[in-house]
C-alpha cells in the first residue's frame, strides 16, 4: 500500500473515532486539539471517501442535538495475535473492535519450538486467508508476546537468536506488523477500552503464566528506555531458591503466577488434601485447561482451591505495595487470563497492601477486576495497530473499500 501524497499531518480523527465508536465533531475537535473548522473540514473528507458515516443524534443537552460520526465498519481491519508460552490466540476485528470471526487458537510452545516465528507466521498467513478478507483491507497486524520486547526495532530478545520479528512476519504475510510486551499492550488495552480511562497514573497487574505490569504514568503507557519496563514478575522477594524462568531465584513469580496456582494444586492432591478436584484430572489436561479447572473449582468453592487463589494473592498483594510506595497509582487494575478468577483475587491483595503499605500512600489507591477479561490482550494488539497506522494511507483503503462494495 502506497502512501497519499496529501502533504497534510494525519488529523487523528480515525484513532480518537476507533476508540470512542461514535463521536460529534465538537468532542472530536476538542480531542485532536484542532479547530472546529478544521475538524469540520476533515471529518467531511472522510465522509466523502465513505471512511465515516453519520450514525443519529446525541442526546440534547438544551440546544439542538449534535450528529454523531463513526468509522465503517468493514472499509478497514486489523488482525490481532495473542501470544502466550503455550498458546497463540487470533482475531480479526473491525473498525469498531469487534470481533468479525471466532477466535482462533493455535498451539506453539514459545520456549521450545525452534521454528517459532516461521510457524506463528504461517498461522496468521492461514488466518487471513480463512478469513475470506483481502489482504490490501487488512491495516496491520499486532502481536502482544511475553519477553524483552523492543517496539520501535519489532526484536524480542527472548526468543533465540533475537531476530527481528516484525520484519520477518510482515515479509512473510505481506501486511504492516506491530509488536510489543504482553504485559503493555494489556496496559493499552485498559486504557483505551477498560477501566484506566482518563485517570493518568495506574497499574496494569497482567496475571498470567508470569505476572506483567502496564504502567500508566502522567496519562502515557511507560514502556522504559527500552521498552522492558513492567517485569513486575521478576522482583526478588522470596528466599525460596526457587528457580524462575529468568534463571533467578525467589522472584515474585514463582509464589504468585497461575502456573504456580496449579502446580500447587497438583502437589497437595497428591499429598492427599481434599478437594473436588483430583490428581488424574489435572495431570491429564494442559496447562490452560488446568488453570480453568482450579479456577472453576475455586469460584464455586472449593477450598483448597480459594487457599491457592488466597496465598497467590497476598503475595501479588505484596508486590503492588512495592508499586504504590514507588509510583503512588490512582489505579491498580488486575487484569489477563487470571483475571477472570473475578473478586477472588481482591480480598487478600487488600490484605497485604493494608500490611505492607503506608496508609497515607494507598489510602487513594483502588483496586479494580477487569472487565474485559482474555479480550485483552487482543483488544490491546489490535489498538497497537491503530497507535502506529499512518492516516495518509487512509485513500489506498478507501479505494479498496470501493472496490470491494462495487464487485
Amino acid at each position: 500500500m502506497t502512501a497519499a501524497n496529501s502533504g497534510e499531518k494525519p488529523s487523528g480523527i480515525l484513532r480518537e473515532l476507533y476508540y470512542h465508536r461514535s463521536m460529534s465533531c465538537l468532542d472530536l475537535s476538542k480531542s485532536i486539539k484542532k479547530s472546529l473548522p478544521n475538524t469540520t473540514l476533515r471529518l467531511n473528507e472522510l465522509v466523502a471517501k465513505g471512511i465515516v458515516v453519520e450514525n443519529g443524534y446525541a442526546p440534547s443537552t438544551g440546544g439542538r442535538k449534535p450528529v454523531m460520526y463513526s468509522l465503517v465498519p468493514d472499509f478497514m481491519f486489523t488482525v490481532a495475535v495473542a501470544v502466550d508460552q503455550f498458546v497463540v490466540r487470533m482475531a480479526l476485528m473491525d473498525m469498531q473492535h469487534k470481533m468479525i470471526l471466532h477466535v482462533h487458537e493455535a498451539t506453539i510452545n514459545f520456549y521450545e519450538d525452534s521454528r517459532y516465528v516461521q510457524d506463528l507466521a504461517d498461522e496468521i498467513v492461514n488466518y487471513i486467508a480463512a478469513s475470506g478478507v483481502n489482504k490490501d483491507q487488512v491495516a496491520g497486524i499486532g502481536i502482544a508476546m511475553p519477553g524483552f520486547v523492543d517496539p520501535k526495532k519489532g526484536i524480542n530478545y527472548s526468543i533465540a537468536g533475537s531476530p527481528a520479528i516484525a520484519a520477518a512476519i510482515a515479509q512473510k504475510v505481506g501486511i504492516k506488523v506491530y509488536i510489543d510486551n504482553d504485559s503493555s499492550v494489556i496496559g493499552l488495552a485498559e486504557q483505551k477500552f477498560g477501566e484506566v480511562g482518563n485517570i493518568n497514573n495506574a497499574m496494569v497487574i497482567n496475571l498470567g503464566w508470569g505476572v506483567g505490569l502496564g504502567m500508566i504514568l502522567d496519562g502515557q503507557l511507560f514502556r522504559g528506555a527500552s521498552g522492558f519496563a513492567g517485569e513486575f514478575s521478576h522482583i526478588p522477594m522470596f528466599s525460596n531458591n526457587k528457580l524462575c524462568s529468568c534463571g533467578k531465584h525467589g522472584c515474585l513469580e514463582t509464589e504468585s503466577s497461575l502456573t504456580v496456582i496449579v502446580e500447587k494444586a497438583k502437589d497437595k492432591l497428591k499429598k492427599g488434601e481434599l478437594s473436588s478436584l483430583t490428581i488424574k484430572t489435572l495431570e491429564n489436561e494442559n496447562i490452560e485447561h488446568s488453570f480453568r479447572l482450579v479456577k472453576d473449582a475455586a469460584l464455586k468453592g472449593d477450598k483448597m482451591a480459594i487457599g491457592l487463589f488466597s496465598e497467590a494473592g497476598y503475595n501479588i498483594g505484596r508486590g503492588a505495595a512495592i508499586l504504590v510506595h514507588l509510583l503512588n497509582p490512582e489505579l491498580i487494575v488486575l487484569s489477563g487470563r487470571g483475571a477472570t478468577a473475578g473478586k477472588i483475587w481482591e480480598a487478600p491483595i487488600q490484605q497485604a497492601m493494608n500490611e505492607h503499605c503506608i496508609p497515607r500512600l494507598s489510602e487513594n489507591t483502588r483496586i479494580l477486576i477487569s472487565k474485559l477479561g482474555l479480550h485483552a490482550e487482543l483488544l490491546g494488539a489490535a489498538a497497537l495497530v491503530m497507535e502506529g497506522f499512518d492516516e495518509n494511507h487512509l485513500d489506498s483503503y478507501a479505494a479498496s473499500y470501493k472496490r470491494k462494495i462495487t464487485v
